[in-house]
């Protein structure tokens, strides 16, 4: 289950690369889907930056799609969806993703699959982490394999070959398709916040997307014990500063524009 007010503790770092993504995209396009809306604000400055296009936003979290409700209008929509599976009516101008493809496993199919979605002229933008060999990711499976917690069934993700996947090997799976394509990878040093709770900011940040699945298998006795050992970790190798605690970050970041005409 996605707890929106945790995600959007951080929403300025998390919000940015959707900002520097959509600052390299052209075009006017009058279809548009955003894949992964969350809680629908980012969808929302999608359609203030194209006004005159239909603008569809699609998740599979009801408790995210609750929140994005509030920003509908009449070009503006969201539905309920399992990427892995969703199609169109027919293909769109603009396929757009903010940090929410990394969530669905084999991209070496998956980003084939959704530039097919992408009329003739269109365009494929999407933001991914690529933070998966981070002390974030790597102890926390550290302390899952610990013999008090083995048992808990952590995220359903390849880690591994998610991690494989950076600029290259994304024009590599859309250039033969007649996609031009532009690739990068960008590592922000966000300065966290200490938290109003006066906890971990990098734990703060976890509860929002890899800890979810962990934290809901455990009561709330034994979710505390386990934070508490997470946390001693995360504190060695993040550690807080009066300025803040700095909290580095890979992402990934593709526009591709598909050959023919509009």
């Amino acid at each position: 289950m996605w707890n929106p007010q945790q995600y959007l503790q951080f929403q300025q770092e998390r919000d940015r690369p959707f900002f520097d993504l959509l600052a390299q995209v052209q075009g006017q396009p009058k279809t548009v889907a955003d894949l992964g809306c969350g809680t629908g604000h980012l969808t929302a400055a999608l359609a203030e930056r194209w006004p005159g296009a239909d603008v569809v936003g699609l998740d599979s979290s009801p408790e995210m799609l609750s929140k994005a409700a509030a920003y509908a209008t009449k070009n503006l929509t969201f539905q309920q969806a399992d990427l892995r599976e969703w199609q169109p009516a027919a293909p769109l101008d603009m396929l757009f993703s903010n940090a929410a493809l990394q969530w669905v496993g084999d991209h070496a199919q998956l980003i084939p699959r959704l530039a097919g979605l992408v009329a003739a002229g269109g365009t494929f933008a999407f933001q991914v982490p690529g933070n998966f060999d981070a002390p974030s990711h790597t102890l926390l499976a550290e302390v899952l394999a610990r013999p008090r917690w083995h048992t808990l069934q952590a995220e359903a993700r390849d880690k591994a070959s998610l991690g494989a996947f950076g600029p290259a090997e994304y024009v590599a799976l859309l250039a033969p398709l007649g996609f031009s394509v532009n690739a990068w990878e960008t590592t922000y040093l966000h300065l966290l916040p200490r938290p109003a709770n006066g906890g971990n900011a990098v734990l703060e940040w976890v509860k929002g997307t890899a800890l979810r699945p962990v934290l809901a298998q455990l009561n709330d006795s034994d979710a505390a014990e386990f934070l508490a050992e997470y946390r001693a970790e995360l504190a060695r190798a993040y550690p807080a500063q009066a300025y803040g605690t700095p909290f580095p970050f890979r992402r990934v970041f593709v526009v591709a524009q598909r050959s023919g005409q509009p």
